[in-house]
């Protein structure tokens, strides 16, 4: 299985080594940044709490897991020009826009996600998409193996969506459960931030809540994993755990001189090779 969309900080460049430190057992689950959901299909765990505070993308899911069938008819529905990109990115600026059915509103966005500049999702702060049409010669904006595949694995395991908080999707984590954390990055520097995945800011308090999430989580006896950027302040804010430095290539960036490698941080409240 395939993420169905490209996500900034997506992690299929990484599963080596997230495999690598993932413990060999664990009871359920739990993934509160679930984004594209490299983890999620990589791991594909019989029994799933994954949670984003992007509706839009939870509404995806939602759909694959329960209209596979009617999604993909809608994206057929889509063009690959200029102008009907634009059309069909003004629907949120609409009055009527939260009228709009679930199924439509999971096509727009694979459909933006597929045609737009670099495949990005942002958005401005009224929480409108703001990606600029990407004038790709044939993408493929309906892979109907992929979603099939997908809405098979949801539905014949116990995999539930949640759109809310990431301190609230993960409460009910508990002993023996694994808990992977991929929230938005500590920027680099004042200029490399990219948070913009909806229209709430994650900055450093957020960060701070984070943390305090972990180090409960991990008191409790969860298996923890948690990825960030290689800054100062997440190295300082989780010096009692693990902190693995990995290899990461940035290939979302305006600019294409500032993709490439980059280091990270993967940070595990149980050592390295423990219980694998």
């Amino acid at each position: 299985m395939q993420p169905f969309l490209k996500w900034a900080g997506g992690k299929r460049q990484l599963l080596p080594f997230l495999r690598r430190y993932t413990p060999q057992s664990y009871r359920s689950y739990y993934e509160p940044f679930i984004g594209a959901g490299a983890m999620l299909l990589d791991l594909a765990p019989s029994k799933a709490i994954v949670n984003d505070a992007n509706s839009e993308l939870i509404n995806c899911y939602q759909v694959i897991k329960e209209q596979p069938v009617r999604l993909l008819e809608e994206l057929a529905k889509h063009e690959n020009t200029k102008e009907h990109f634009y059309s069909v990115r003004e629907w949120d600026r609409q009055s009527n826009y939260g009228r709009l059915g679930a199924v439509k509103k999971a096509a727009r966005i694979i459909y933006l996600n597929k045609t737009c500049y670099n495949g990005l999702f942002r958005v401005n702060q009224k929480g409108h998409f703001n990606v600029p049409f990407g004038k790709y010669k044939n993408p493929r904006m309906a892979d109907a193996e992929s979603i099939k595949a997908l809405s098979a694995y949801f539905n014949d395991n116990d995999v539930t969506f949640i759109n809310g908080d990431f301190e609230a999707a993960a409460k009910t984590a508990g002993k023996g459960d694994f808990v992977y954390f991929d929230p938005p990055y500590d920027p680099l520097n004042e200029t490399s931030s990219f948070t913009s995945y909806h229209q709430n800011h994650f900055g450093k308090d957020a960060q701070k809540r984070l943390f305090k999430l972990y180090d409960k989580l991990a008191k409790k006896g969860c298996h923890v994993m948690l990825s960030n950027s290689s800054t100062d302040f997440i190295k300082d804010l989780y010096k009692d755990y693990h902190i693995l430095t990995i290899p990461a290539t940035r290939s979302i960036n305006s600019v294409a001189s500032k993709r490439g490698k980059v280091n990270e941080f993967l940070i595990l409240n149980y050592a390295p090779g423990e219980g694998l």
